[in-house]
């Protein structure tokens, strides 16, 4: 039986930072037009952490049952490592996903009804990134839905429960954060080329190739940066996230250097960190306006 500290490594801490910066970002964007609302921020981040914490123990789950990760170089799973029952972290899987969705029928209740449907599509593609018979993980759209739900979907969305309205602004905030969002992916899965294609799992970074793929993250990592400038011109301060930009030269020096295995692990770790600073500095950066 796993332990409470086993439990906690299962929901994969490090890519939790996916799922806190599109809120905070989408907030942000309410703020500057006067439109915050403390407690529906709140229930997006609910929504927002249960739904990453749910594709992390159905990813878990999923990989475990299909024996993926027997050879898994990065942080432990629960199912392959035999710590707990692929049973268990099923559960623990659909568990989250039902704490998201109830706190999203409190968002839908109190703005629109159709929010529900974007809610039920979110948890659909967490269940089938690695999930169900042809998971899309394992055919290179891992990054193209993890831009669309922690990104696009998650800022504008966290705007719009706010504000009762869509906005330019949230949308073009949401780049960066789902910018963000596929460079966490990416380190992860170029962690596991080697092992990924043993096991089948044509993820974006099996099919780009090593040297690609290191490419891909420095871009994922960088562009935000431009697109907080861009942005400057309607909100000046955004031009602060430049304060999170030394924390991009260990993680681009580690990938650029040729890390592999284990050692992206803790590249993982400062990806989350810069995605955290470069968050907090954005959302301020959206709050005040002149």
């Amino acid at each position: 039986m796993a332990d409470a500290r086993e439990w906690l490594a299962g929901t994969r801490p490090r890519t939790l930072p996916a799922a806190i910066v599109p809120v905070l970002i989408g907030s942000g964007v309410a703020a500057g037009f006067r439109e915050f609302v403390w407690w529906r921020a709140l229930l997006a981040l609910v929504v927002a952490l249960a739904l990453q914490i749910g594709v992390n123990f159905a990813n878990d789950y999923s990989d475990g049952v299909r024996g993926s990760d027997e050879k898994r170089v990065g942080p432990v799973r629960l199912v392959a490592a035999g710590l707990a029952p692929p049973r268990q972290v099923l559960a623990a899987a659909l568990g989250s996903f039902a704490v998201a969705g109830a706190a999203g029928l409190v968002l839908a209740a109190v703005t629109s009804w159709w929010l529900l449907a974007v809610g039920a599509g979110c948890i659909a593609a967490a269940w089938f990134y690695t999930g169900g018979p042809k998971p899309y993980g394992y055919s290179g759209l891992g990054e193209v839905f993890v831009f669309a739900c922690f990104g696009v979907v998650a800022v504008a969305g966290t705007a719009y429960v706010q504000m009762s309205a869509f906005s330019w602004l949230g949308l073009a905030a949401s780049v960066p954060a789902g910018l963000l969002a596929c460079a966490l992916l990416m380190v992860n899965n170029l962690r596991d080329i080697r092992t990924d294609t043993v096991a089948g799992k044509r993820t974006l970074a099996v099919l780009l190739g090593d040297a690609r793929s290191r490419t891909a993250y420095v871009l994922t990592l960088t562009l935000p940066f431009l697109c907080a400038a861009l942005l400057a011109f309607f909100r000046p301060l955004t031009l602060i996230t430049l304060l999170a930009l030394p924390l991009a030269r260990m993680p681009i020096r580690s990938v650029r250097a040729g890390a592999t295995g284990p050692a992206l692990i803790k590249t993982l770790g400062q990806t989350g960190r810069l995605q955290l600073a470069f968050g907090i500095a954005f959302t301020i950066g959206l709050a005040i306006r002149f």
